[in-house]
């Protein structure tokens, strides 16, 4: 990362074309809102030239309420890049699958290493449930999702990701274990509490975002991105400047160009102001 735009901007303008935030801890406030700061920095910027994309975890269907409370009409990077949506079409542009063969190995291997887990499965498509196998913990922000009895319907449709938790090891722990034992066949990220994922191999926020960002006409150099979990380093890697939040993962604080407030303290609106005062 360079830290700087990939090109000088002419006065008056937003020195970054591309504009990439997270939503939970990173746009979104504790509460599930977007603080008034920080529209009206995304609305400045964007009327002095940025374009504002959201680039999240959540699959589509855990993302598209959110972008229509915000009144968001351009592409979403959703899934950890799995899926790019264009919400004012209300359509899939790119989406990628998890092969359930090789997940089903890769969560044999784990289980080798950790003993047994418990595992939530996200169905691809722009109306793919969420299925929680026995004993796993639900996430406790009222998302949707739909409890199995049986473990084999979690198998039982296409998959963008599984979600996994051990009933003794913390997240780092349990990412840093699959990753040894299973990183051949998939990718492991951490994306929050409670939330280790296994997506497909190489898949990643980066990939999502240069997809989108090509349909943008927008280069990595002209791009901006705000994060705050180890799901973000790709993001930062593809991006010139990354910014963390105050309260990140240690992870992604260390590699991020700079650390701003918390999300609750208007993080992003906090560097969205000082580029445009001095731009």
């Amino acid at each position: 990362m360079t830290g700087e735009p990939g090109e000088s901007a002419a006065a008056g303008r937003f020195p970054y074309r591309l504009i990439a935030t997270d939503l939970d801890g990173t746009l979104l406030r504790d509460d599930g809102t977007v603080s008034p700061r920080t529209r009206a920095a995304l609305e400045a910027a964007c009327g002095r030239g940025a374009e504002h994309i959201v680039v999240t975890g959540r699959a589509v269907p855990w993302t598209r309420d959110i972008l229509d409370g915000m009144g968001y009409k351009g592409l979403a990077v959703c899934g950890q890049g799995a899926q790019v949506y264009d919400t004012a079409a209300g359509r899939m542009v790119t989406s990628v699958t998890l092969d359930r063969g090789l997940a089903r190995a890769a969560v044999a291997r784990i289980e080798a290493e950790t003993g047994p887990l418990t595992i939530a499965a996200s169905q691809d498509g722009t109306d793919g449930q969420v299925l929680i196998g026995p004993g796993y913990r639900e996430q406790g922000k009222g998302l949707p999702a739909v409890r199995c009895a049986d473990a084999e319907e979690l198998w039982a449709a296409p998959l963008n990701k599984l979600y996994l938790q051990h009933p003794a090891l913390g997240d780092d722990e349990l990412a840093k274990a699959a990753r040894a034992v299973a990183g051949d066949l998939v990718s492991i990220t951490m994306a929050g509490e409670d939330l280790v994922e296994m997506l497909p191999l190489g898949l990643s926020k980066a990939k999502g975002l240069a997809i989108a960002a090509r349909r943008l006409g927008v280069s990595a150099g002209q791009t901006i991105a705000f994060g705050d979990m180890p799901n973000d380093v790709p993001m930062f890697g593809w991006a010139a400047h990354g910014v963390a939040m105050a309260d990140a993962h240690p992870e992604l604080l260390a590699v991020a160009d700079e650390v701003t407030a918390s999300n609750d303290d208007d993080g992003i609106a906090v560097v969205l102001e000082r580029l445009l005062a001095s731009s």
